[in-house]
């Protein structure tokens, strides 16, 4: 809620603009968040929907902060180093706004767990660096009925979407990538790099991508923008968008 002159004050830059507006401020604290990843898209990412008042927020991360993740996963210290990101992530979250409800998860997502996990949420924001989590989480946000805001980057592509596969004419992330990567097989980005600052600029994009789900039907700025795929190219640097089709042998939302 926005009780009190202090959260009307924390807020008033977006209360003044009409695609957010009290309403849409007022949504955004009554929403619940879980966010799967807190490293270099998932730490910009909490930071900024902290920032914004979501009201609830779920960290999942099962990982340890090493010194070479300082270099973009902004929510972390040197201080930190070997302790648990979800916990430290919720940690920033409680000092930045102690009005934020945040539970850390110290675990890995998988098939068996997410459906646990991302029950009753009304977003789940998938920053996480590997196909096997991001299509274990995307199948159970299909099952639970909760949209999908899938970011994630290699070397110097982002890509960012809003997935609804819930709903009968919306895609999936199975259906964009098929069944082929249910495995831990993918590149890291300690063999091929990664720029700090793009990570950032992708993990700011997809907070804000977010927060248009988020919004949808209450403010200008909830046009949640579902099974459109944005590219980001960082050397450019460039944008381009492409739509993703359902598909309807897909074996998440096929039929639905």
């Amino acid at each position: 809620m926005l009780d009190g002159d202090e959260r009307m004050e924390r807020y008033a830059r977006h209360i003044v603009l009409p695609e957010i507006g009290g309403v849409g401020q007022v949504r955004l604290a009554a929403c619940h968040v879980v966010v799967v990843g807190a490293g270099g898209i998932g730490s910009p990412a909490i930071q900024y929907l902290a920032a914004a008042g979501v009201g609830r927020m779920t960290i999942v991360d099962s990982d340890v902060v090493d010194v070479s993740n300082l270099q973009r996963q902004t929510i972390f210290t040197p201080g930190d180093t070997g302790a648990g990101k979800a916990g430290r992530a919720a940690d920033w979250v409680r000092r930045f706004d102690p009005a934020i409800a945040v539970t850390a998860r110290d675990m890995r997502i998988d098939a068996d767990n997410a459906g646990a996990i991302v029950a009753g949420a009304d977003l789940v924001l998938d920053g996480c660096d590997n196909f096997a989590t991001r299509l274990a989480v995307s199948d159970a946000c299909v099952a639970a009925r909760v949209p999908l805001s899938s970011a994630a980057i290699g070397r110097f592509q982002g890509q960012i979407a809003n997935f609804a596969g819930h709903l009968g004419d919306q895609p999936c992330y199975r259906c964009y990538v098929g069944d082929a990567f249910d495995a831990d097989d993918c590149d890291t980005c300690a063999e091929q790099g990664v720029l700090g600052a793009f990570a950032g600029m992708a993990g700011c994009f997809g907070a804000m991508h977010g927060l248009r789900v988020l919004l949808n039907g209450v403010s200008a700025l909830g046009d949640p923008q579902f099974g459109r795929l944005h590219l980001l190219d960082g050397l450019g640097p460039g944008l381009r968008t492409i739509r993703i089709a359902p598909d309807p042998q897909c074996r998440a939302c096929g039929g639905r």
